[in-house]
């Protein structure tokens, strides 16, 4: 992959005679795409090893994002795990969070796990953590996943597009069995673009790439999981999350006036993270858009909650109920006017934000 791009995007980029650039879609042949991995466990091996037969998984991250003790996200991680009669899946580490002198990897490693393996087997129930193993030497990434396994784990997260391509395809090459969740944190360095050609409405102004395209080749190098972003979002996204869904988990990805579509010959789906300002007023347009093969991850939208962090938690999965069922979110909070939810809507509203 890293070869691929030095000659699709290597040296045109820096040209002088360009004014500006934009990488908008690559088609890989059948011989690339069944060159590449792929996810391990994709959408069905993560539903089989989860025990959730549909809809979305809900998870959150810890915030503030640095400055919270080992034992503290333990804490919370129970709490989180817990709540809204365990309906809850996840917590996941944030993209800056390491190995900090307060907050080492070890520590929070061990006790995470080990309340979750606490929990699962009082309730027996799956639940999630997404334990950030990132760092630019290989063989401390690929320790710390022996370490994730030790404990119990069955997810390892990294920040993909600051740890590289190569990264990605040798930890899915060889890590101990472990699903990846692919964060893109640095992303925006890539795919943010100031001009309204973007929208194929006018001049494009700088040098970018598509989040389209990072998402397929996080698809190949193996991830099985990757924030995509959300139709209601803080983030920048050029109405492209649903593009970008596709690519991750589509058989076959439609031509349209945005992409030159794909056929993955049989490759394994990706789960699409849907995170940026979310909070139980906006999940419902990421599941009616996105459908139900997403991670829907909310930090202040659940922690920030005026009641506290369980009815965050049970504003959550409230609203992820409401959509399943293809319910009004607005009437339901009507006729429940003592709900969570319903505190959650008159707190935050219906559009995104930042939620802190």
């Amino acid at each position: 992959m890293a070869g691929l791009f030095a000659g699709i995007a290597g040296n045109i980029d820096s040209m002088k005679m360009l004014k500006a650039f934009r990488l908008i879609d690559v088609r890989f042949p059948q011989s690339l795409v069944e060159s590449f991995p792929g996810p391990q466990f994709g959408i069905s091996g993560v539903r089989e090893f989860m025990q959730i037969e549909r809809g979305p998984l809900l998870c959150t991250v810890p915030k503030p994002k640095v400055g919270r003790t080992a034992k503290e996200q333990a804490y919370l991680a129970k709490v989180l795990f817990t709540a809204a009669k365990g309906e809850f899946q996840g917590i996941k580490d944030d993209e800056n969070l390491t190995s900090l002198y307060f907050n080492k990897f070890e520590d929070r490693c061990k006790l995470v796990h080990e309340v979750q393996r606490d929990i699962e087997k009082k309730s027996g129930k799956r639940k999630l953590y997404f334990c950030n193993t990132t760092h630019s030497d290989l063989d401390i990434m690929l320790d710390r996943a022996d370490m994730i396994k030790a404990n119990g784990g069955r997810w390892m997260m990294m920040d993909v597009v600051t740890t590289g391509f190569s990264a990605v395809q040798t930890v899915r090459k060889h890590n101990p069995g472990l699903a990846i969740h692919a964060h893109r944190a640095m992303h925006g360095l890539l795919d943010r673009e100031s001009g309204p050609g973007v929208h194929d409405k006018g001049e494009i102004l700088d040098f970018s790439m598509s989040m389209v395209v990072i998402a397929k080749i996080m698809r190949l190098l193996g991830v099985d999981s990757l924030h995509g972003g959300a139709p209601k979002t803080k983030m920048e996204n050029y109405n492209e999350p649903k593009l970008i869904q596709e690519a991750l988990q589509a058989d076959i990805t439609p031509e349209s006036d945005m992409t030159l579509g794909q056929n993955w010959f049989g490759m394994k789906g990706v789960w699409h993270t849907a995170s940026g300002g979310l909070h139980s007023g906006t999940i419902g347009d990421s599941i009616l858009k996105l459908g139900e093969d997403i991670i829907l991850q909310a930090g202040g939208g659940v922690l920030g909650h005026p009641w506290g962090i369980e009815a965050g938690v049970e504003a959550m999965v409230e609203a992820r109920d409401i959509a399943m069922k293809r319910q009004d979110l607005k009437k339901w909070i009507l006729d429940h006017p003592q709900s969570a939810l319903a505190k959650a809507s008159s707190f935050w509203g219906f559009d995104p934000r930042i939620v802190y």
